[in-house]
């Protein structure tokens, strides 16, 4: 058997350290920072009429923070969703960035200037995530309920929804939103929300299809098949995706059943977005930000 020469084995070491080297480096900088894909979605639900297109294009889990998630980096994902001609936009929370690996703040006004921008003819609907109520807007203050993010929402003419329903019109016929309260508020033997499933279902007044907002997806599990859609962020997508392994932080330490995309379960769609900043520390692995574009009905070219 032959020895490895001395001289082979740092050639082999040095290879394998740059090659570490290049992987950190896209996975720190150049996928969170520049990446910044659409993943598109073509579905015809139970309870969503056939003949009923709808385009939904979404944005979760901005985590405003410098450097990789600028105003200027919101703006040009505003610009994107802008030039997909939705017909609603859902912001689905984690406005702010409470990682300590940042090397600035985004102003509140900031980021919700950059939002203001958005456009659709049925509107911006927002729900807040569990960083909205962990942290204040600028997360140099201390947290205060959800307040001032709740404040720079209304500056961006995207209110927080918390349990409620709006009925919509399009095309001249009649849908529902639901925009969930947060599920993870805070911890007490477990997590603790303020969502209300069902008193937000019994704000629906009559039997039009409806679409849920939920920042986390964990409520998919009991939403009922009255709920034509529901649309959820929370996850990132696992943030770091493996080959073969997946998405192993997400599954191995907490224990979520919903990580990303499309998932049907008993005739129930979900679709999770994997968001666009980044949560624990600032890393993207073939997880790229992304937008995410829904087109229901058959006529919007979506199979049944």
């Amino acid at each position: 058997m032959a020895l490895v020469s001395r001289r082979g084995l740092l050639r082999s070491f040095g290879g394998g350290a740059l090659a570490l080297g290049g992987l950190g480096g896209w996975a720190g900088a150049i996928e969170p920072g520049f990446r910044l894909t659409v993943a598109r979605y073509a579905l015809t639900p139970p309870g969503w009429p056939a003949d009923l297109p709808l385009r939904i294009v979404v944005l979760a889990d901005i985590h405003a923070g410098l450097p990789w998630m600028s105003q200027a980096r919101i703006a040009e994902a505003v610009a994107r969703a802008n030039s997909l001609k939705p017909d609603l936009i859902a912001l689905l929370g984690d406005y702010v960035c409470t990682h300590r690996y940042t090397t600035g703040v985004v102003h509140p006004h900031a980021w919700a200037e950059a939002l203001s921008d958005l456009r659709a003819p049925l509107g911006v609907h927002a729900v807040l995530g569990n960083h909205d109520w962990w942290s204040a807007a600028d997360p140099r203050d201390p947290p205060d309920g959800s307040r001032s993010v709740r404040s720079a929402l209304e500056r961006a003419a995207a209110p927080a929804m918390e349990n409620d329903a709006i009925r919509l019109v399009h095309r001249g016929r009649p849908f529902w939103l639901i925009g969930l309260g947060d599920q993870m508020t805070r911890w007490r033997a477990g997590w603790r929300g303020v969502d209300d499933l069902p008193g937000a279902l019994a704000r629906v007044g009559d039997p039009s299809p409806v679409i849920l907002l939920a920042h986390e997806p964990n409520v998919f599990a009991r939403t009922p098949a009255r709920v034509a859609l529901t649309i959820s962020g929370h996850t990132h997508g696992g943030q770091v995706h493996l080959p073969i392994l997946g998405s192993p932080h997400v599954k191995a330490h907490r224990g979520r059943r919903y990580v990303y995309g499309h998932i049907v379960e008993n005739g129930r769609h979900l679709i999770i977005s994997a968001g666009l900043g980044t949560s624990v520390a600032p890393v993207r692995l073939l997880r790229p930000p992304e937008i995410v574009e829904i087109n229901l009905g058959r006529a919007a070219g979506a199979p049944a």
